[in-house]
């Protein structure tokens, strides 16, 4: 990397710069059935550079989500992705469709356990910082430790919202283990299941009891993304039980919902992905524009980035969504 400059300037241009993309790099982690491996990605110019740890959906890995990440990394962000042990990758069927994935899910012996696997991974991660920024040439003293950000889809936003402050209720309705991670100074959590209780459907209730979460002590400054028209099997509510993240914790202080977006958000997990059924580029790109433009703002406060999106987004003639601020 390029150490010269300013180093708030190197990190803060908004014009896109090449990516270098390096994986998987491997993370030595006792206890785990598996390796911990990380995609690592960073603009191949800049200095002090924020970091983004993003956690994947269900299922997926850490070749997933290129859209985003390929964005992030090209406008300044290092961007790690881990791949969880819920992964088709690590699979006795890698090839399997989403629905044998699931019904493998559901009998793995340690399905209640997964969402805390995953948190623990983004912890020891962060331990690594030093280890993984060493599989990058010219990377090794061009983090900003102090400015990473934490990001995640579906069962990665439930993660992701762990480490920001959101605490997973046992089974007799007491809290959890406190989980968050003050290494972690923002988040962007994307159609992020809400509370539990009553608003869980039977099915999730019986086999997805994490989802039992109180989102109160969510003190992160935090981005919620929701699609208008994701309508989940795992609760009884419609499309608003994916604003709870906003709606019920105090660190979130933006809400970003995208008119007829559904649980993908226009095709955020890949390029040309199967499971995308709401595919639409230019959803894609707000939600790409949105994020970085959040993040920015939330790590460099003298960043107008997220106001300029949100003014962008409300000019235009047909706008893709709207955006509710505390």
């Amino acid at each position: 990397m390029n150490n010269s400059g300013n180093k708030i300037a190197t990190a803060a241009t908004s014009v896109p710069t090449p990516v270098v993309s390096v994986s998987p790099v491997v993370l030595a982690a006792p206890g785990r059935s598996a390796e911990l491996q990380v995609r690592v990605s960073a603009p191949v110019t800049g200095s002090q550079l924020p970091v983004i740890v993003f956690s994947h959906g269900f299922g997926s890995s850490l070749d997933g989500y290129a859209p985003l990440v390929q964005y992030w990394a090209a406008r300044g962000f290092v961007v790690l992705q881990p791949t969880f042990l819920d992964s088709r990758t690590l699979s006795s069927n890698p090839k399997a469709n989403h629905g044998e994935a699931v019904q493998a899910y559901l009998a793995d012996p340690r399905k209640l356990k997964m969402w805390r696997f995953r948190v623990d991974d983004i912890k020891h991660l962060l331990d690594q910082l030093d280890l993984l920024a060493e599989a990058v040439p010219g990377l090794p003293g061009c983090l900003d430790r102090s400015r990473i950000a934490a990001v995640g889809h579906s069962f990665g936003a439930q993660t992701t919202g762990v480490l920001l402050g959101a605490r997973v209720l046992r089974a007799d309705g007491s809290l959890g283990e406190k989980l968050t991670d003050p290494r972690i100074k923002a988040g962007v959590l994307l159609s992020a299941g809400g509370r539990g209780g009553a608003d869980l459907s039977p099915f999730a209730a019986e086999h997805f009891p994490h989802l039992n979460q109180s989102f109160a002590e969510l003190t992160t400054p935090t981005l919620v993304v929701a699609g208008d028209a994701d309508r989940s099997p795992l609760t009884s509510r419609g499309p608003d039980w994916f604003t709870d993240a906003y709606t019920l914790s105090p660190g979130a202080n933006a809400l970003v919902t995208l008119f007829g977006a559904e649980h993908m958000l226009g095709g955020i997990s890949g390029y040309l992905v199967t499971e995308t059924t709401d595919e639409d580029p230019a959803r894609v790109v707000a939600v790409q524009q949105l994020t970085w433009a959040y993040l920015r703002s939330a790590l460099y406060p003298e960043d107008p980035a997220w106001p300029a999106a949100i003014a962008a987004l409300q000019s235009s003639p047909e706008p893709l969504g709207r955006v509710d601020r505390k």
